[in-house]
Order: structure tokens, then C-alpha cells, then sequence
């Protein structure tokens, strides 16, 4: 059986990952594919308890180390619980945040060496990499709005979500530092066009990927 396809949805607070994720989940479920919608933190018990300490408002005395390693501990489980069993199925795996998360937000954002954070991530992931990772990518104060509009709707406002501008201005940076790195990997997608186009290129962006992994 052919291995699955790993793609992973990165970007700033409130670039909109969850709703496009849904729509591209769908889209694909009606072409017959085998689909696994997933998210970091989180994906599996283990790490959803884990990501309730990681996000919680009131845990604003918490290190940039202690974090980090939260992280890397919900990622090992989701790893080895979720992700690899779905890839050795032949699923497509849709993941909300993955590894470059760590090296966007503890990295460029929180000032962690990134050489420890390449390393401490290897031994999390045990190595995998993504075959695809689009990049959602908004201006942080515009993603923020939509945060703050949609927890005034009763969606959830977490302890990253109240951090200081500049932060997620370095995480955005980053990103795109990334993905920059990487163009092989990496598609950068405007998160502020509207929501049909989005999910068009996303969309157009697997079903290439798609046609070099059966090439």
C-alpha cells in the first residue's frame, strides 16, 4: 500500500486554518480519498489534556521553555497515536499546526536557539516531515481582529492569543522566513482574500502534490 499524504496549515492567529481545513476535508471526502482532519496541540487524549495547559489564559507565568516541551510532548504522542497510522493506511492527513509552529512561535517569536529546537523536534517527530505545508498568511493585527470578533461570538480566546503584537509580527516573520527556505515544501496562500478563493488554492496546491506523489 502507498504511504499517505502529510500535509500540514500553518499561519498566524485568526488566519482562518480551521474553517479552510473543513472545506478542503470535505472536498476531498467527496473524491473518494481517505481523510484525517488533525491539530497540534492536541490530535489525541494525551494531547488534548496538554493542550488545555498550554492555552490556558491564566497560565501567563509559563516559560518559553516549559512550553516548547509541552508542545514536543503532545507532538510525540500525536505522532505515533495518530499520524503515522493514518499515513501507513494511505490516508491524507490534514494537520492544524505541526513542528514549524515550534520553530515559528518558540524560535522566531519567543527567541529560543533554533538549533535546540531542530533537534528537540527530530526527537518528537522521530523525523517526520511534512510532504506539504501551506503557509495561511495574514497580517497578525487583521488575524487578531477576526480572534476578537469571533470570541465576542463565543469562540475561544487563549494565553498565545493575548501576547503582545510584536510576537506574533516575529511569528509571521518567521513563517515566511521558512517557507522562503523551503519552496519545495512550502505554499504561501493570502488568508485575507476571500474564504472560496482561499480554499481554491489550497485545493489547486494538493491535487499538484497529489499528481507528483502518483507521477
Amino acid at each position: 500500500m502507498k504511504r499517505g499524504l502529510f500535509i500540514t496549515f500553518e499561519g498566524p492567529e485568526g488566519a482562518g486554518k480551521t474553517t479552510v481545513i473543513r472545506a478542503v476535508a470535505e472536498h476531498l471526502r467527496q473524491q473518494g480519498y481517505d481523510v484525517v482532519r488533525t491539530r497540534e496541540p492536541g490530535g489525541t487524549p494525551i494531547g488534548d489534556h496538554i493542550r488545555a495547559i498550554l492555552l490556558a489564559p491564566d497560565n501567563d507565568t509559563m516559560h518559553p521553555e516549559t512550553e516548547l516541551l509541552l508542545f514536543s510532548a503532545a507532538r510525540a504522542q500525536h505522532v505515533r497515536e495518530r499520524i503515522l497510522p493514518a499515513l501507513d493506511r494511505g490516508a491524507i492527513v490534514l494537520c492544524d499546526r505541526f513542528a514549524d509552529s515550534t520553530l515559528a512561535y518558540q524560535g522566531y517569536g519567543r527567541g529560543l536557539a533554533l538549533d535546540a529546537l531542530y533537534t528537540i523536534t527530530e526527537f518528537a517527530t522521530g523525523g517526520l516531515t511534512p510532504d506539504l505545508t501551506i503557509l495561511l498568511d495574514i497580517d497578525p493585527a487583521e488575524g487578531l481582529a477576526r480572534r476578537r470578533a469571533a470570541h465576542a461570538q463565543g469562540a475561544e480566546w487563549n494565553r498565545i492569543d493575548n501576547d503582545e503584537i510584536a510576537l506574533h509580527q516575529r511569528v509571521r516573520e518567521g513563517y515566511l522566513h521558512l517557507a522562503a527556505a523551503h519552496p519545495e515544501r512550502w505554499v504561501v496562500i493570502d488568508a485575507s482574500a476571500p474564504i472560496e478563493d482561499v480554499v481554491a488554492h489550497v485545493l489547486a496546491a494538493i491535487e499538484a502534490r497529489v499528481q507528483q506523489q502518483n507521477a
